[in-house]
């Protein structure tokens, strides 16, 4: 496979924050700007018919009757590491700029990974981490080729730190299963040790062929160098334990952190498999059917709805509003600059 090196300011260049054009090929096109408006119409009609879906499988009454069931120390500290991991994972994209080169402001970006990850969870990656990171970005002057290679790199940051840390805890702390399953644990260190080598593959292939462009089949493929991708897993590893971390406190720690933390990975997975938006059902079945042995079910599904109360909701509630403030100011900018340049259109056609 050939290959050959530039530099990194080189591999993608940032749009040039300018209003679309308004013709193309000398033709006037008035009807574009009614197509757009006709899709942002079709974006928020959709958002909102998926966000009415999954409020409405969501037993409000157990929410608010499991979060004041539980003690207000646990609360604390369970709002305190929902919070650390949305921050964090809001540092995701942050890789994704320095891997793209595009120059947004680092608040700008951390707001937009927010939003995308509150709604990814909320109703699922394809509108939330793909199509709001998509919408938002192309509004604040990026190419869809940058924001194609930024989802890719946040997707590959969250899974990569899953393989790592799966695989650690399926090999050296697996998961002692129900007495009733009658079955051994080795399918899971098995598993592990695979998830372990898949993550040490993409560490080897970085420090051997990291910072150069891969041209396969006229696409260039860009591998990072190997300290940014030691911190794509870094960060997600520490992301994934603060999620566990939300549940384990819930319960009240009467089950093993590494247990919750298998549990949860194994859960995330099987909702991802299942297709099913935040994994709503598979997610509890899947603690109910290997923790119950150890906790009551009740005491499960109380933690389990405070966790979706803390982890999920309210930081949907927040990202809604959040979402509304950034389209206003990016509707502020483009008219700003559509005067701007209407400004500059008279004074050039005023010139002798």
């Amino acid at each position: 496979m050939p290959t050959r090196t530039l530099p990194r300011n080189a591999l993608v260049k940032p749009r040039p924050r300018r209003a679309a054009p308004r013709h193309e090929g000398g033709k006037h096109h008035p009807w574009w700007p009614w197509i757009r408006r006709a899709l942002s119409l079709l974006f928020f009609a959709a958002v909102t018919v998926l966000l009415v879906l999954y409020a409405r499988n969501i037993d409000w009454d157990d929410v608010l009757a499991s979060v004041r069931n539980t003690p207000a120390p646990a609360l604390v500290a369970a709002a305190l590491l929902a919070a650390c991991s949305h921050l964090l994972y809001s540092c995701f994209d942050l890789i994704g700029r320095r891997y793209t080169g595009h120059d947004l402001p680092t608040a700008t970006v951390m707001g937009v990974t927010f939003v995308s990850y509150a709604f990814n969870l909320c109703i699922g990656s394809l509108v939330g981490g793909v199509g709001f990171r998509y919408r938002l970005y192309s509004r604040l002057g990026l190419g869809k080729g940058v924001i194609t290679r930024i989802v890719s790199m946040s997707m590959l940051t969250n899974w990569l730190g899953y393989k790592l840390l799966a695989g650690l805890v399926f090999l050296v702390r697996p998961l002692q299963l129900p007495p009733s399953w009658k079955m051994g644990n080795h399918g899971l260190q098995w598993l592990g040790i695979g998830l372990i080598l898949i993550a040490a593959a993409y560490i080897i292939a970085c420090a051997r062929a990291g910072d150069r462009v891969w041209v396969w089949r006229g696409h260039e493929l860009y591998l990072p160098p190997w300290r940014m991708a030691v911190l794509q897993m870094a960060i997600s590893c520490v992301n994934w334990s603060l999620m566990a971390g939300v549940i384990y406190v819930l319960l009240l720690q009467k089950v093993a952190y590494t247990d919750v933390l298998t549990v949860l990975l194994i859960g995330a997975i099987a909702g991802v498999v299942a297709h099913v938006p935040a994994g709503l059902g598979v997610f509890e079945f899947v603690f109910i059917a290997l923790l119950s042995h150890i906790v009551p079910e009740g005491q499960l599904l109380a933690a389990l709805l405070g966790y979706r109360a803390i982890y999920y909701i309210a930081p949907l509630l927040v990202a809604v509003l959040l979402y509304f403030v950034m389209e206003a100011h990016a509707r502020q900018r483009k008219r700003a600059l559509a005067r701007t340049e209407w400004g500059a259109m008279n004074t050039r056609s005023d010139e002798p």
